[in-house]
């Protein structure tokens, strides 16, 4: 009897062509995502132009009640809303791909400017509560999965329903009442003092990002100010994304808890809590960066009402201000950039969750 043995392949040889598969199929993956940007970012806006103009045109909505017929008619003119809402949607695409989003009807304002001027804000307080949502989410996500199916357990999926089921603006209030006024520990709203506003508008090259610009006085007086500020926003903002991040990682621990190579650390030995520190916190990470991308968008959503409770002077807080003025150009502006953000965003949560997990990649 003839036995065929195939040829073998050199050991390097194969283990670099495995390498190289799997390379290719990271950027194959990143390729499409990012190739996705694109028809996403054109649904978006082509949604928002087209539920701005269910109102009618933005100029009626904004000064209909203050010009007379033949004011308004000319008004409409001028800016072209009399032409057909095809050609209006042709035009709007053109400017926003050029970086134009027109200009404000109540102040004028370019919206590129409003959107320079404020976003800054609103991307600090973000950036705020996603340090809440992390350093209040996973640790007690832990402590939640240690004590499983015990009243401590039971207690925290409490916490974790309350917080992401109370309404932002309701939580904020609250916190107001309890440090700002009863305790009066912490400013009641505002991004700073006067005293540290007129500091950080004497900087020459000012950032927008109060906190960095606190730096740079050079005074710490002026810091702690502005992280005082900034403490019951992020709050309020954060436990909203706190209370999923929790679930998330009670469940994901419990899981891991379960595998094999974790059933063998135990039989060594190996106390409880160490097993869901070492062992169980890092595989139950991965899946709160693949919701990174959703919960920004939830925090960008809940800064409105957020930046409106606390007057805290970012996007949220202009677009508050332009509905109420029915100002649909620049609400429309400001909520197309937001998508844009969302978009992006999410390709590179998308990026990290590759890198670190490459399951997702095929």
């Amino acid at each position: 009897m003839t036995t065929v043995t195939a040829p073998a392949t050199p050991s390097g040889e194969g283990t670099a062509g495995i390498k190289r598969a799997r390379g290719g199929g990271l950027w194959r993956y990143l390729l499409v995502r990012f190739l996705l940007i694109f028809p996403t970012i054109f649904i978006l806006v082509t949604l928002v132009f087209f539920l701005m103009r269910l109102t009618g045109d933005p100029i009626t909505a904004s000064l209909g009640d203050r010009l007379t017929p033949d004011q308004l008619a000319e008004r409409i003119h001028e800016a072209g809303y009399d032409r057909p809402i095809i050609v209006q949607y042709l035009e709007y695409l053109g400017q926003v791909f050029t970086g134009n989003f027109g200009n404000s009807i109540t102040d004028g304002r370019p919206i590129t400017e409003v959107l320079w001027t404020y976003g800054s804000a609103t991307l600090e307080l973000v950036f705020y509560s996603l340090i809440v949502a992390f350093i209040v989410g996973i640790p007690l996500g832990m402590v939640a999965a240690y004590f499983r199916d015990r009243w401590g357990d039971a207690s925290l999926r409490v916490f974790a329903i309350l917080c992401y089921a109370t309404p932002v603006f309701f939580a904020g209030l609250v916190l107001k009442l309890v440090f700002s006024v009863w305790l009066k520990w912490l400013p009641v709203a505002g991004r700073a003092s006067t005293r540290t506003e007129i500091k950080l508008q004497q900087l020459d090259h000012p950032t927008g990002i109060y906190l960095i610009d606190a730096i740079q006085t050079g005074s710490s007086a002026a810091v702690w100010d502005v992280l005082a500020h900034a403490v019951l926003p992020a709050l309020a903002l954060g436990l909203l994304t706190a209370g999923v991040f929790l679930r998330l990682v009670r469940t994901n621990v419990i899981g891991t808890l379960s595998r094999d190579y974790v059933d063998a650390a135990r039989s060594r030995g190996v106390g409880e809590f160490r097993l869901v520190r070492l062992h169980a916190l890092k595989p139950a990470l991965i899946p709160i960066i693949t919701v990174i991308g959703l919960q920004i968008a939830m925090l960008l959503g809940g800064a409105v009402l957020t930046e409106t409770t606390f007057e805290w002077k970012g996007l949220g807080f202009q677009l508050a201000y332009y509905l109420s003025k029915r100002d649909f150009v620049a609400v429309q502006g400001i909520v197309a950039l937001l998508a844009v953000i969302v978009a992006l965003t999410n390709f590179i949560v998308d990026i990290i969750a590759a890198i670190l997990d490459p399951r997702v990649r095929y």
